[in-house]
């Protein structure tokens, strides 16, 4: 989540009020870029129902998000992306809270086997609404000053997601299909 361009950092004020919560460089691995801003952590269900959300500064590694799953969530399965590889994280998050977490090898991963299909389904559903909230809600896109208005302004985003999907729920509608009408 890009707070304004890299070539800016050096003299942005934005949300820079305080040092714990000012942003950072980072880099984006799927875009292949660096950005100065903040990362969102997200844990969703497999119907694409976010139950579980936290910023980081952009620079903080995205396996350390799962130190805090352990504590929020229990005896569950965790699917992730290549960025929580890491076998140490597994077993301790399994040890702790009965979680496991089935993320894809990399293909040049020794003994390499493609993950099974229906987790690379669940994890095409959790990319499409991330896609969703980057398209339709416009969520890269920031007027915020401070820290609280773009912590507000992200709340409020997943917020009206989530009660749309509420709202098809009720109606028995897709809960995931967000451009129809909602009436």
């Amino acid at each position: 989540m890009e707070i304004c361009k890299l070539s800016r950092s050096n003299r942005c004020k934005v949300c820079s009020e305080d040092f714990e919560t000012s942003p950072d460089k980072g880099y984006c691995a799927t875009q292949r870029t660096s950005y100065y801003g903040y990362k969102l952590h997200a844990v969703c269900t497999i119907d694409g129902v976010f139950t579980d959300f936290d910023l980081t500064k952009a620079s903080v590694h995205d396996i350390h998000y799962l130190k805090d799953i352990k504590y929020n969530h229990n005896q569950c399965v965790i699917l992730g992306d290549k960025e929580y590889l890491s076998k140490e994280y597994q077993l301790d998050l399994f040890h702790w809270s009965q979680i496991k977490l089935e993320v894809p090898m990399r293909s040049n991963q020794y003994g390499y086997k493609k993950q099974d299909f229906v987790f690379r389904k669940s994890r095409k559903r959790i990319e499409t609404l991330f896609s969703q909230l980057c398209d339709q809600f416009m969520i890269r896109r920031n007027y915020a000053k401070s820290f609280e208005g773009f912590k507000n302004r992200i709340l409020s985003k997943i917020m009206a997601l989530t009660v749309i999907q509420m709202i098809n729920k009720i109606n028995n509608k897709n809960i995931n299909n967000l451009k129809n009408c909602i009436v």
